[in-house]
């Protein structure tokens, strides 16, 4: 590896899935204002919309989405334009 090309600040971050609270630690270089205290230890903590542990594809479960409620608010907001 060249010297003086990679950021010096790799440090464990702790990852947060919002969606089902689940935690995991791993280097990162990323910025956080925000800390978590885990096992007595205080890592920089960086919130997450969806992770491994919540994404469809890993998990194999897949969100019922209600497409034709989508579709009668579409209808319902555009009837005005009708001719």
């Amino acid at each position: 590896m060249k010297a003086g090309i990679h950021p010096d600040n790799y440090r464990l971050v702790a990852f947060k899935d919002m969606s089902n609270d689940d935690i995991f630690l791993t280097k990162s270089t990323v910025n956080s204002k925000e800390t978590l205290e885990l096992d007595g230890v205080e890592y920089p903590l960086v919130k997450l919309e969806i992770s491994r542990t919540s994404h469809p594809f890993y998990t194999g479960k897949t969100k019922l989405v209600d497409t034709a409620g989508r579709i009668d608010k579409f209808k319902n907001k555009y009837s005005k334009f009708k001719k």
